[in-house]
């Protein structure tokens, strides 16, 4: 499949939010950055219109070839004393593409922007033990887990791994 990065538009939300069909879905996807289900569809916007866009955070979006909305991740530079490790974020493809390596080529395009665009040498991100399938598509890119930590999520406690691909 070909595959394209472009700047998050506004009008993505709808799109991406509609992808997350339960409460631990939305969890496993965004931690409790949104905190309520059912997302209604402009939840993205809201998160993301508190951020510096363009200065510090980067929302990027994934398209087919026919222009189609098919996954989202966002780059954040989460120290601006250390610019060149960025952190994903948010990371999710369409339910009708997954399992067949979409996940994984939207990571090594998003891989490659911030290594060119924003001259990365590291990538950090997160993932919860409870989704085995993001943490496999993670480390078929090159992350490796660094460290664990527990997060309270919907009232239990979730493990979740820390991750790094040294770009250097």
């Amino acid at each position: 499949m070909n595959m394209k990065l472009r700047q998050y538009k506004p009008e993505d939300s709808q799109i991406i939010c509609s992808w997350v069909k339960d409460e631990k879905t939305l969890f496993q996807w965004s931690a409790d950055r949104i905190g309520k289900f059912p997302l209604m569809g402009n939840e993205l916007n809201e998160n993301y219109a508190a951020r510096k866009a363009g200065l510090d955070f980067f929302p990027l979006t994934a398209l087919d070839e026919k222009e189609n909305v098919i996954g989202h991740l966002f780059v954040l530079i989460p120290d601006v004393n250390v610019k060149t490790t960025v952190r994903f974020g948010f990371v999710i493809v369409s339910p009708e593409i997954r399992g067949k390596g979409c996940g994984k080529k939207m990571l090594e395009l998003a891989i490659e922007y911030a290594k060119k665009e924003l001259k990365a040498t590291k990538v950090t991100l997160g993932v919860f033990a409870n989704n085995p399938k993001a943490q496999a598509c993670y480390e078929a890119v090159g992350f490796k887990p660094v460290s664990k930590r527990i997060m309270n999520i919907l009232g239990s406690d979730w493990e979740c791994i820390d991750m790094e691909l040294d770009l250097n």
